[in-house]
């Protein structure tokens, strides 16, 4: 196995929490088979070789279907993706899109528009890809994206119920631990971390299973489609469901946009975007939907080997 791989041993966890957002409960005992896992979140470098190997054209690439988004500009329908970008004071956060910028010409070899480059930040997670583009590299590499509950087990490194991938206390505001937004949100980053968007790969200490980055810098892709909850219904103590999956493609869809039927992936991790004021989310319990055409500036994604 490669070197850039670790391995996960067979157990049984405790999943979700019951303590922050509501979509990460009820804690459910879950049972998972050993697997293989990147060691970290994949990275332009090695993105590139796939790239070069097999001349894959990323969604971000391509212009978007107008019958998928109703009503868009048509000056929006042009290849990019959406970048972070800062506001000038406070804004309203229940907004997303104060600080969301529809960028013609980004993708992952330009990660804030046309004019940037991935030169020099070769070990930088890649970003901008949708679920498509890592299930591609996945499937090349002879791997699979994980599952939610691998992927949260595997970020738990053997902490049982801990609040964070390193244990229950929270430095992120004085001694960071992660890449995670320090100062006030979307307007003020003091970069106590060191950094504002992504960071080198392996720039903070690992998990107890030696995993890189399972707690901010980007978000990563599971396979299992979103449901509002990360638990099964509440079973019997001695039958951990094993293997749990989330819900339905068709019960994925938000339902606050009717009109935009495309089905949306767990992302676990949180990002360089995670607050405790706005979004706290660098914990491993913490989930989000995404759309699986949707790329971001914050979104990047590992392997699994089964």
């Amino acid at each position: 196995m490669s070197d850039e791989m670790t391995w996960i041993p067979d157990g049984v966890f405790s999943m979700g929490s019951e303590r922050h957002y509501p979509d990460e409960g009820p804690v459910t005992r879950v049972e998972v088979s050993g697997f293989w896992i990147d060691l970290a979140p994949m990275t332009n470098a090695r993105f590139t070789e796939f790239v070069h190997a097999t001349d894959h054209v990323t969604g971000a690439e391509v212009a978007p279907d107008p019958e998928q988004y109703p009503g868009t500009r048509q000056e929006d329908l042009v290849p990019g993706s959406l970048v972070f970008a800062m506001t000038e004071g406070p804004v309203n956060l229940k907004e997303y899109g104060n600080w969301w910028r529809w960028v013609p010409g980004a993708d992952w070899r330009h990660p804030t528009g046309p004019d940037s480059t991935i030169d020099g930040f070769e070990d930088h997670p890649v970003v901008h890809i949708a679920y498509a583009d890592a299930a591609a590299y996945a499937d090349w590499a002879g791997n699979a994206l994980p599952t939610e509950s691998e992927w949260e087990y595997a970020a738990r490194g053997g902490l049982e119920g801990a609040e964070f991938v390193w244990g229950n206390e929270d430095p992120q505001e004085t001694e960071p631990k992660a890449n995670t937004w320090q100062g006030r949100f979307p307007f003020e980053n003091s970069e106590l971390d060191g950094w504002t968007r992504t960071s080198p790969v392996g720039s903070y200490e690992p998990n107890g299973y030696g995993l890189l980055d399972m707690a901010g810098n980007v978000w990563e892709w599971t396979e299992d489609w979103y449901s509002a909850g990360s638990g099964a219904p509440v079973q019997h103590a001695c039958c951990a469901p094993r293997g749990l999956r989330g819900g339905t493609r068709q019960a994925s869809m938000d339902p606050a946009q009717p009109e935009i039927m495309i089905p949306r992936k767990v992302t676990k991790g949180g990002s360089h975007l995670c607050t405790i004021e706005y979004c706290f989310r660098y914990r491993p319990a913490a989930r989000q939907p995404q759309m699986i055409d949707t790329s971001t500036s914050h979104v990047g994604f590992r392997c699994v080997r089964r």
